[in-house]
């Protein structure tokens, strides 16, 4: 989840489900996660690093899984604070281990357009691709991610997220 907007950072558990989330201290922005029953079973460790950014650790067989949430800086934000944003991240990613499985989801408040963009945006996207959307397209091949949502054939109101 992205922009829970809940002060501090904390964890409870709710109908069976665990709620992570870290906060700010200000009703702004917020990251979050919520794991399903059996998932949550397998949290070997969780880190809040900041309102923006937060790592769960999940053990996995043969590898462990890091599932980071994220909530980028808008478009109203200096491009100073998206370069300290993706520098936190590269930080976090030095906590796991290379052969850990990483997804990294979130809200990276970017528009990588519609058209595909060799194998990191699909033929899904939406709009004309913003400054914000090409530092993404950028940091994505330089760790040789996807931006997944652009690879489903999905009705363009739900291109959004």
């Amino acid at each position: 989840m992205s922009e829970v907007r809940w002060t501090g950072a904390g964890e409870f558990d709710s109908d069976g489900y665990r709620v992570i989330y870290s906060g700010g201290d200000k009703h702004e922005r917020g990251v979050g996660i919520i794991l399903d029953p059996v998932t949550k079973k397998s949290v070997k460790g969780v880190w809040k690093f900041s309102d923006r950014i937060l790592l769960v650790m999940l053990s996995g067989k043969p590898f462990d899984i890091a599932i980071l949430q994220v909530y980028a800086p808008t478009l109203e934000y200096p491009d100073e604070d998206i370069e300290i944003f993706y520098e936190q991240i590269e930080e976090v990613l030095k906590q796991t281990k290379a052969q850990d499985i990483k997804i990294i989801i979130g809200d990276f408040n970017a528009k990588v357009g519609e058209g595909r963009i060799e194998n990191i945006v699909g033929p899904y996207g939406l709009g004309e691709i913003n400054s914000r959307g090409e530092r993404l397209v950028d940091w994505c091949k330089e760790h040789e991610l996807v931006v997944s949502n652009t690879w489903f054939a999905n009705h363009p109101r739900r291109r959004w997220t």
